[in-house]
């Protein structure tokens, strides 16, 4: 039985999960987006998303608990600095897991993990595709307005 037993022990001793959990929260905040495993994402993803609210109440409480688990000052920094007021609003969901298949060598399935605000690249598109598909819409329109003026043409020509 596995109740009331949370997280993923990934195959590692409990300090060496630890040093992998801040290892990849450093990344993540770092680079804002890290490829890793699906298991590992999940489980990491619960750990920053910790880290991010605690940086949202602020305070040097709030940065000191942060450094315990993050030892990057400049990661810390920019945490406090610019991802906090970029997601502050937002209620939670700090992050994204996006599945990407099996890796080649090993079948391991593999995810990227990343932060929601700042994926620029997908919001890109999506804006492309939503102008796409407007414009395809208003040109499909239009072409309904012709087709129905030429067919409204055709039956007064036969009536005369």
């Amino acid at each position: 039985m596995n109740h009331r037993v949370k997280g993923r022990k990934l195959g590692r001793t409990a300090s060496h999960r630890a040093a992998l959990m801040s290892a990849l929260a450093t990344s993540l905040l770092k680079h804002k987006r890290i490829k890793t495993t699906v298991a590992k994402a999940k489980e990491a993803r619960g750990y920053v998303e910790d880290l991010i609210t605690k940086a949202r109440k602020g305070g040097l409480h709030h940065q000191r608990l942060v450094m315990l688990k993050i030892h990057d000052k400049e990661v810390v920094k920019e945490l406090f600095s610019e991802i906090v007021p970029k997601v502050g609003e937002r209620p939670g969901g700090f992050t994204r897991v996006v599945k990407l298949g099996n890796r080649k060598g090993d079948a391991a399935a593999m995810a990227i993990l990343e932060l929601v605000d700042y994926n620029d690249i997908a919001n890109q598109r999506a804006e492309e595709k939503k102008e796409a598909r407007e414009s395809k819409r208003d040109a499909k329109r239009e072409a309904d307005a012709k087709s129905e003026v030429q067919d409204a043409n055709v039956l007064q020509e036969t009536k005369l």
